[in-house]
């Protein structure tokens, strides 16, 4: 009895979970932005692919210095000019929220006039700064000398908090690896049939503190791929350090289906539970690509790298690098388990919809 009961609580609470994430992902908020054009045009660039955000309209303080008065639009989105017509432009355009981006023509008192304009009449006010790359719940208000402070928690985990993830990962991977086992071995006798080479394709890859491994995965090319890269350097489809292209001619027919498939990754379970991996993190780099990095992209580094993660629930290889480098500091920074389980279910919905793997 006390197992069904608790085989019934964990179904409950995996669909409770499931049913939130789902209600995350799908809702749309329509947002007004107010600040000078650079930053009206910055949000309408910023999240044009994001289902969870539109962009519906913006807002300058002051006329525009380049021409005077407002535009009409800026890049699609109509622009009204100052905090009396915001009230008319959220209204038309069905906002659910006006983000004010802090600038030189946006000071606090035009902060407070917005939120004056808006109060009782509109939609919430929030504010858009620096602290885009840290989690909320990092985030506390606070005061000093009178004046309105935001502090912002350490990022840095707990030795017992690290030690949980990594035996969560350990037993998970040893589970999913023997369930997983059957079926990789048919796949590698697949393989073999299908091209020359073997089944397995072992890689040098980077991991926590620049530690280099090397990473397992089913083999989706031709056996002297390697050889071939350099050929195709022109044809790179991808910005950034990222090599990829769509219709890359080094891939094989059973390639392409382990590939849309995300079977390939399989056997990095042995490095999950090796430890060299974890199951959610940033995805593991070449050492080729961390040599480019900056001392701000070597911050990914900082947690072990993963079979899945933000930016592979997000778009893959169909976001463009510098989006793909701030999803994956904004997990190094702000990594929690309950995040790490929200990942794991949108990866079921990442693999099934196979978008933007190639």
């Amino acid at each position: 009895m006390a197992g069904v009961l608790a085989a019934v609580a964990a179904a409950t609470l995996s669909a409770l979970i499931f049913r939130v994430a789902r209600a995350r992902a799908t809702r749309t908020c329509r947002v007004v932005v107010v600040g000078d054009r650079d930053a009206i045009e910055s949000a309408v660039s910023r999240w044009p692919g994001t289902a969870s955000v539109e962009t519906v309209g913006g807002c300058l303080v002051v006329p525009d210095p380049d021409l005077g008065i407002p535009p009409d639009d800026v890049l699609g989105v109509p622009v009204v000019l100052g905090p009396a017509d915001l009230v008319t432009l959220a209204r038309s355009t069905r906002a659910d929220l006006v983000v004010v981006v802090p600038g030189p023509t946006v000071t606090s008192r035009a902060l407070a006039e917005v939120s004056w304009h808006l109060e009782d009449r509109g939609p919430s006010v929030a504010v858009l700064g620096p602290l885009d790359l840290v989690a909320p719940y990092r985030v506390s208000p606070g005061a000093l000398g009178g004046a309105t402070l935001v502090h912002v928690e350490p990022s840095t985990r707990s030795v017992l908090t690290r030690s949980l993830k990594g035996a969560l990962d350990r037993a998970s991977g040893l589970v999913l690896l023997t369930v997983s086992a059957p079926l990789l071995v048919v796949l590698a006798v697949v393989i073999r049939l299908d091209s020359r080479g073997p089944a397995i394709f072992r890689q040098t890859r980077v991991g926590r503190d620049g530690r280099e491994f090397t990473m397992n995965k089913l083999r989706t090319m031709c056996e002297d791929a390697e050889q071939q890269k350099a050929a195709l350097s022109d044809d790179n489809e991808v910005d950034g350090a990222l090599f990829k292209i769509k219709r890359d001619p080094r891939i094989t027919r059973v390639g392409h289906f382990l590939r849309r498939s995300s079977l390939d990754e399989l056997p990095q379970l042995i490095n999950v539970v090796k430890g060299e991996m974890s199951l959610i993190g940033p995805r593991p780099a070449l050492p080729g690509e961390v040599a480019t990095y900056n001392a701000g992209a070597r911050r990914r580094l900082a947690v072990k790298p993963g079979i899945t993660g933000l930016w592979q629930v997000s778009g893959r290889s169909d976001l463009p690098w510098d989006e793909a480098m701030r999803l994956d500091l904004h997990y190094a920074d702000n990594w929690r388990l309950t995040d790490d389980v929200l990942i794991a279910l949108r990866t079921v919905k990442a693999v099934a919809s196979s978008k933007g793997a190639y």
